[in-house]
């Protein structure tokens, strides 16, 4: 009876920390929860990716019910990705942008903290819904599943970022999330998680064989080389870094996505 009681424990304190993921990294309205501790919302960030592509999926299948034309469908997917997530990925996105640009490096974090969006951040975000939208376009099958591994795929990309690259602003306010992640042994999870949604692509259909392996090899070499891309041009990571890990994670798999499924 005790173990019972233990494990029940142990799930009502895993929901509680995804729930406390849910808020942090989405604008999906929930009930008050007091005592939420965000500590641990980096762990469960997949987790959540996998909820915001499936809700996509669920919309895009409603849309297509709906014979709403596949264009317009896209574009109406896309903008709800942007309202369940508030913008927070896309911000990091174009602040990062523009810190790039800047040509000083000593520079570019002040101007990444600067809240005033420059012409490098608006391209940026232009880009990135364009490759998100284009290559939505080109994906004619697995749309639901393939919105869902590439989510999880940025939010582990996210993970990879935290765990291997320093922070560089220690009282940014990412910084607590080093202390969520601090072992392959809390992204291998989510890792495996992201294996099981690629054999399930497979099992729906077995001619999907090279679309499954897609997604596997592909989601696993972005997700890797994007953060470490950025910790290449910055010499490591901030708040706004893991944003635009996310947002370049999702656009560049949904790219990879289109050679194995037209």
């Amino acid at each position: 009876m005790v173990y019972i009681f233990q494990l029940l424990q142990v799930c009502q304190d895993k929901l509680l920390q995804v729930i406390a993921s849910i808020i942090f990294y989405t604008s999906i309205p929930l009930p008050y929860i007091s005592g939420l501790d965000f500590g641990n919302v980096a762990v469960f960030a997949p987790v959540v990716g996998l909820m915001i592509g499936g809700m996509l999926g669920l919309l895009d299948f409603i849309f297509n019910y709906l014979h709403i034309p596949v264009l317009t469908r896209t574009a109406l997917v896309v903008v709800t990705w942007i309202a369940i997530t508030g913008g927070l990925h896309l911000d990091g996105a174009m602040d990062t942008a523009d810190g790039l640009a800047v040509g000083d490096p000593e520079k570019r974090l002040q101007v990444m903290a600067d809240s005033a969006t420059g012409a490098f951040g608006a391209m940026v975000a232009i880009a990135i819904l364009l490759l998100k939208t284009a290559a939505l376009m080109d994906i004619s099958e697995n749309r639901y599943l393939i919105l869902m591994a590439a989510c999880g795929w940025g939010r582990w990309g996210q993970q990879v970022a935290i765990l291997r690259y320093p922070y560089l602003k220690p009282t940014g306010k990412g910084a607590f999330h080093k202390q969520a992640i601090r072992s392959y042994a809390d992204i291998l999870p989510s890792w495996f998680l992201l294996l099981g949604l690629s054999i399930l692509v497979w099992v729906v259909n077995s001619q999907n064989l090279l679309l499954s392996v897609f997604m596997v090899l592909g989601g696993s070499a972005i997700a890797l080389l994007v953060p470490c891309w950025f910790n290449y041009k910055l010499g490591g990571h901030t708040g706004d870094t893991y944003g635009a890990v996310v947002e370049w994670t999702e656009a560049l798999f949904l790219c990879v996505m289109t050679l194995g499924n037209g």
